[in-house]
């Protein structure tokens, strides 16, 4: 049964409440709150799942920056204390997609700022950035587009990293699933590879990968089982030194992000030459569609419309995995900021 309100990530969440992790643990600002946020994390997360989707982006959202507060005061961060939003949502009325998304600058304290430079995430400042391109960003919205953009579309690759074999070796070999289905019918070369790549920091400095026979400028893409295209590559670790698996892992680790448990390489958005943390991501779509619910109620009222409107089940979808994946999503960001 799908777990709709990420039970186990609240109950392991509530686990830490009595005795606050990093640099709560010792500092009773933090630690209160620390707490108070987190408890009203989870009720807004609660509230969020009796409501339909003309509210429900409110209660998760506002959630959400409640757990950034929690895992703020957690953190080594010396200033910790979020102030504002940090983030803005521009041309509310105009189509969703196209609806633009900007920051403030770097020595802001608001939310986005201060919990993205704690997790190495870019901000882009008054230069928006579409909602459509941070929504092809989360993972589960890969079929689920605003709007199609053809080949220009980015979504996020992840790797099956469970086969690293044992011995040592020079070279981290994994598969490399989330290619377009195009790219599983044998019409990519490695230039086309590599464009498609460019936007993605972690995974273009490849090494090699698998080849069709006898050509190395093809590579060698196969159909995953969901449909869309995989591809075996290939990094060099260290300077062609064998090395052992949990070196290998490690490498693999430090060039991705993990999300859920798995290893993901993310696309970039606008002008960044930097990847966000996932955990912004979804701040900044959830951030988005709770500005439309609270100050464009008509156009939301359009937007959700499953009758009229094309957005309507991708908004309910994505509002309705939140639940679940955002709360497992603040565990594991927890976890990486308190080691």
């Amino acid at each position: 049964m799908q777990d709709n309100l990420g039970e186990t990530a609240w109950d392991e969440l509530r686990e830490t409440r009595w005795h606050p992790p990093g640099a709560a643990s010792a500092d009773r600002v933090r630690a209160a709150t620390y707490v108070s946020a987190l408890e009203q994390a989870e009720q807004m997360f609660r509230a969020a799942a009796v409501v339909g989707t003309s509210t429900r982006p409110l209660q998760v959202f506002y959630g959400l920056s409640q757990a950034g507060r929690a895992i703020a005061a957690a953190s080594t961060l010396q200033e910790w204390e979020l102030k504002g939003h940090g983030i803005a949502s521009i041309n509310l009325s105009t189509d969703l997609p196209s609806v633009g998304v900007a920051t403030d600058k770097p020595s802001s304290a608001g939310s986005f700022v201060r919990l993205s430079a704690l997790l190495g995430s870019p901000v882009w400042g008054k230069t928006p950035v579409p909602l459509n391109e941070l929504w092809d960003t989360l993972p589960e919205n890969e079929r689920a587009p605003l709007a199609d953009r053809g080949s220009a579309r980015r979504t996020p690759l992840w790797m099956e990293d469970r086969d690293l074999w044992d011995e040592p070796h020079p070279l981290v070999s994994v598969p490399v699933v989330g290619f377009p289905p195009r790219f599983g019918q044998g019409n990519v070369d490695r230039a086309m590879l590599d464009g498609y790549l460019a936007a993605f920091p972690g995974a273009r400095d490849y090494h090699n990968y698998v080849n069709v026979q006898r050509d190395p400028d093809l590579p060698a893409m196969t159909v995953h089982v969901d449909g869309w295209s995989e591809l075996t590559m290939n990094w060099q670790v260290q300077d062609g030194t064998s090395v052992d698996s949990a070196t290998r892992l490690k490498y693999l680790r430090s060039m991705s992000h993990s999300y859920l448990g798995q290893l993901y390489f993310f696309p970039t958005v606008g002008a960044n030459v930097a990847t966000l943390h996932p955990l912004m991501t979804w701040w900044a779509v959830l951030h988005t569609l709770s500005m439309l619910a609270r100050y464009q109620p008509g156009e939301w009222a359009t937007h959700i419309d499953v009758d009229a409107s094309r957005y309507a089940t991708p908004i309910e979808r994505l509002l309705r995995r939140a639940l679940h994946v955002v709360p497992r999503l603040v565990l594991e960001t927890l976890r990486q900021v308190t080691p």
